[in-house]
C-alpha cells in the first residue's frame, strides 16, 4: 500500500481502518426541527391496511397527550390526508416547508399535499422518489415532535432503505394480515429491519377477526392467523391484533379518522411513551454545537391592543420579532410614521426582515415584499405575540391568497382588511 492515502476507496484494495468504519448517511432534518423519536410503519406488501395503522398509532398518541406527525413515504399510494380529512396545499417559507395540521394537531407532510390536484399521479423513477422522502425529512419544519410515524411504502425496496439509511429510525412496527403468504412476506420486513440494524418494536395484525354484531362470536374471515409464530420467532416484543371494522373504514373515507379510538393499541401506546421516558439525554460537545439560527420577523402592530393591524399599507408601527433556534429571543417596536406601503418595504428590508405576519394587504404590497425576499403570511387577526408563537409551532393560520382591495371600496364601520379570509 501507498504510504500516502489519497481518500479514493472505491479504488483501492487495502483493508485499512478507514475503509471498515461504517459510514454514516443519516441526514440532518431541518434546522428548525425538534423530534424525539422516529417510527416506522412497514408491511411486506400492499393491502394491509399499513396507513389505516399509522394513522391510528398517530392518533392514539395524540389522544395521550402527545404530539404526533405523520411523514407519508408512501408517494406513489399518499393515502394519509384523506384519512384526516385534509387537502390543502402545505406552505413553504425560505427556511421550509411547514407541515399541514389536522384537526386535533397532528403535523402531516405528504406529496398530495403539494400538487395541484390531489388526484394527479405521481410517475416518477425510484431515485425521484428516494429524493423526495428525504426532502420531506430535511426541508420540512417538524417543531416539536414527540413522535413522527413514517408511513412506508409496502415491501423492501429502494424507499425503505432510504428511510432506514437517512433517518435515524428508533424502531419499526410491522403490519400485517393472517394469511400465511403474508406471515412469509412479513418475515422479509422482519430481515430487512434486522439487516439495517433497526429494532422491531410490534407486530400489528390487521382485520385479525370478525366479531358478529348480532352474536358476538369471532370468525376469522382471512383464515387462521400465523402471528404468534412469528413473534415467537424473531422475538418481537409487542403484538396487538386489529379487528376489521367497517366503521373504522367508512371514518377514514369520511376524514374522520380522529374520532376513533382502538384500545387495542394501547399496550403499544404505553412501549412508545417508555421509549420517550427513558431517552438519554444528548450531550453536544461545545465545538460541535451550530451557529444558533436566527431570523428577523415583522406583524404589522396595533399598540393599543397589542393586535395585528389590519391594513397592511396603512399600519402604525411593526413588531419585530428576532427568532432563534425556534423560540423569541427578543422584540422591539418599529414606528413607520406616515409611511406608505413602498416605504415600508424598504423600512423592512433595512432591518434584514424575513417574513411578515399581517392582515390583509393589496397585491402591490406583496410583489414588492416578494422582489424583496420577504415571505407574506396574510389574512391573520389576533394577538401578535400568539402569532409568532403559532409560526414557530407551524401551526400558524394564514390565507395565501388574502388580499385588500381598499382602492375599490371605502374601509367603513364593520369592515377589516383582514376578513378577506
Amino acid at each position: 500500500m501507498s504510504e500516502t492515502c489519497s481518500h479514493q476507496c472505491g479504488s483501492c484494495s487495502a483493508d485499512c481502518a478507514q475503509r471498515t468504519a461504517p459510514e454514516d448517511l443519516r441526514e440532518k432534518p431541518n434546522a428548525m426541527s425538534k423530534i424525539k423519536k422516529v417510527i416506522a410503519v412497514v408491511s411486506g406488501k400492499g393491502g394491509v391496511g399499513k396507513s389505516m395503522v399509522t394513522s391510528l398509532l398517530a392518533c392514539k398518541m395524540q389522544q395521550e397527550g402527545y404530539h404526533a406527525g405523520i411523514l407519508d413515504a408512501d408517494i406513489t399510494g399518499p393515502s394519509i390526508p384523506q384519512a384526516f380529512g385534509v387537502h390543502q396545499q402545505a406552505q413553504g417559507t425560505q427556511y421550509g416547508i411547514l407541515p399541514v395540521l389536522s384537526k386535533t394537531g397532528i403535523d402531516i407532510m405528504s406529496i398530495n399535499l403539494l400538487l395541484e390536484h390531489d388526484t394527479d399521479p405521481v410517475v416518477w423513477r425510484g431515485p425521484i422518489i428516494a429524493g423526495t422522502v428525504k426532502q420531506f425529512w430535511t426541508d420540512v419544519i417538524w417543531n416539536d415532535v414527540d413522535y413522527l410515524f413514517v408511513d412506508m411504502p409496502p415491501g423492501t425496496g429502494d424507499v425503505p432503505l432510504t428511510v432506514f439509511q437517512s433517518l435515524p429510525v428508533d424502531g419499526i412496527i410491522i403490519v400485517s394480515s393472517p394469511q400465511e403468504l403474508v406471515g412469509m412476506i412479513v418475515e422479509k420486513a422482519v430481515n430487512m429491519a434486522q439487516m439495517m440494524k433497526v429494532p422491531v418494536l410490534a407486530l400489528v395484525e390487521n382485520m385479525s377477526y370478525f366479531t358478529c354484531p348480532d352474536c358476538g362470536s369471532r370468525h376469522a374471515i382471512f383464515g387462521d392467523s400465523h402471528a404468534e409464530e412469528i413473534v415467537a420467532k424473531h422475538q418481537i416484543p409487542l403484538l396487538a391484533r386489529l379487528p376489521i371494522d367497517p366503521s373504522v373504514a367508512a371514518a377514514a373515507d369520511q376524514g374522520k379518522i380522529e374520532e376513533v379510538k382502538r384500545p387495542e393499541l394501547d399496550q403499544i401506546a404505553r412501549m412508545l411513551e417508555q421509549m420517550l421516558a427513558f431517552s438519554p439525554k444528548e450531550e453536544k460537545p461545545a465545538k460541535q454545537q451550530k451557529e444558533p439560527e436566527t431570523l428577523t420577523m415583522a406583524v404589522s402592530y396595533d399598540q393599543q391592543d397589542g393586535t395585528i393591524f389590519q391594513h397592511f399599507g396603512k399600519t402604525p408601527a411593526f413588531l419585530l420579532y428576532t427568532l432563534e433556534n425556534g423560540h423569541v429571543k427578543e422584540k422591539q417596536l418599529l414606528d413607520c410614521g406616515e409611511s406608505g406601503h413602498s416605504a415600508l418595504v424598504g423600512l423592512l428590508a433595512e432591518q434584514k426582515v424575513a417574513a411578515v405576519i399581517c392582515g390583509g394587504i393589496g397585491g402591490g404590497a406583496k410583489d414588492a415584499l416578494a422582489q424583496a425576499g420577504i415571505t407574506v403570511f396574510g389574512g391573520v387577526t389576533g394577538s401578535a405575540d400568539q402569532a409568532v408563537e403559532d409560526f414557530l409551532r407551524g401551526r400558524l393560520a394564514f390565507d395565501p391568497d388574502v388580499h385588500c382591495d381598499h382602492h375599490d371600496h371605502a374601509h367603513g364601520e364593520g369592515h377589516s382588511c383582514g376578513e378577506h379570509h
